[in-house]
């Protein structure tokens, strides 16, 4: 034992080789490294021209969170707010077909590329729209996946906007997991049909964003009963009231709840949406309007 110290002293204390110097021996920078520290940085400054980041994510699949995701993006930008929504579904997009599919991306300069323009105050990315056949499956493992929703946020001149929409996939893996890592200042809408079946996974993505310490900005429950077009009386197809139970178990806020609509199937499957966010009739667009003021004052 004296020996050894004996040799740290001579080496580390009386100047022969300074722990200063170790370190920086072992700390060098790999060229991969150094590449990163750089796309960070891009990331962090085009991020600045981004007043708000909102992940639309659920826990369950079937739910209705991309849907949601393009529906509020859409009525925001009708209403004047510059919007972007960027995809990060990569293994099942939705987002090109609900906003009609005919927007591309636009190649800008060395690196960088335009997001595809789906009106005047709303743009769009997905990887949908640089693959050559939309059938094409998309079979990746996660580093991958991390490394193409990097590529996206720091390659896109999304300029200055007021909202950029995050569609995720369901679960709380790969995709989601970036974006809370990448955009550290992003705040979820977290998406939930009122059955129970779907609501025990919907609690795992709030733990999640407990656990990587991001904004819940609250739950929406989709698919919340369906008025007769007959006698208007409301039918509740999958239940009843499981979001707002949810809600206050799980002490977040009750952004609001959204009826069954068989609109939104024609117009979603047809990629007119922006047809039935115009219109002004119904209690489809008053549910996302009262929404939208929530996710405004929070």
């Amino acid at each position: 034992m004296d020996v050894i110290r004996k040799s740290a002293k001579r080496f580390f204390v009386e100047g022969r080789i300074t722990l200063n110097e170790q370190l920086v021996g072992i700390q060098e920078k790999t060229p991969g490294d150094i590449e990163r520290d750089q796309q960070d940085q891009i990331i962090e400054q085009k991020l600045a021209g981004i007043k708000r980041k909102i992940l639309v994510m659920s826990g369950k699949g079937g739910v209705g969170k991309s849907t949601v995701a393009a529906y509020l993006a859409l009525l925001l930008s009708q209403n004047g707010s510059r919007v972007g929504i960027l995809d990060v579904d990569l293994h099942g997009p939705s987002i090109p077909r609900l906003l009609g599919g005919n927007a591309t991306m636009e190649v800008s300069g060395q690196n960088s590329v335009s997001p595809a323009k789906v009106s005047e105050n709303l743009t769009a990315v997905s990887l949908e729209m640089v693959l050559g056949d939309k059938d094409t499956a998309v079979i990746w493992r996660g580093p991958l996946k991390i490394s193409a929703i990097k590529q996206f946020i720091s390659d896109i001149e999304w300029g200055d906007l007021d909202y950029l929409f995050i569609d995720a996939p369901p679960g709380t893996g790969d995709e989601p997991l970036t974006v809370a890592q990448t955009i550290p200042d992003a705040e979820a809408v977290v998406v939930t049909t009122p059955q129970e079946i779907a609501l025990a996974d919907v609690r795992k993505s709030i733990t999640f964003c407990r656990q990587v310490k991001m904004k819940i900005l609250g739950v929406v429950e989709n698919m919340s009963g369906f008025s007769c077009p007959h006698c208007n009386e409301k039918i509740d197809l999958f239940g009843s009231g499981g979001g707002a139970r949810m809600s206050e178990s799980m002490q977040v806020p009750m952004l609001g709840s959204i009826p069954v609509d068989p609109r939104m199937v024609v117009f979603g499957d047809t990629g007119r949406l922006a047809e039935l966010a115009a219109k002004d009739d119904g209690d489809l667009n008053e549910a996302y309007r009262k929404i939208l003021e929530k996710i405004g004052k929070a």
